[in-house]
């Protein structure tokens, strides 16, 4: 099982915080994306983390990982 989680923007346009994902085999993050929010596009500046290190939309992801979904940071 892996945890994925959405923040800011991303958690309103899935409508979850957090969810627990079972997978057989390892897949990329950005199938995670699509198992976990099916009815949302990816929006094309999200940024997001593999075991809270910046990561690849095809990076893999294996059973006990933790997926985050975030938009840009932006600071002033």
């Amino acid at each position: 099982m892996i945890q994925v989680k959405f923040f800011s923007s991303l958690h309103d346009l899935v409508g979850q915080t957090d969810i627990n994902l079972s997978i057989e085999t390892p897949v990329s993050i950005r199938d995670v994306w699509q198992k976990t929010a099916p009815d949302c596009t990816l929006p094309a500046n999200t940024l997001c983390a593999l075991n809270m290190e910046y990561a690849h939309l095809d990076d893999t992801v294996h059973d006990q990982d933790e997926v985050a979904f975030f938009p840009p940071v932006t600071g002033g």
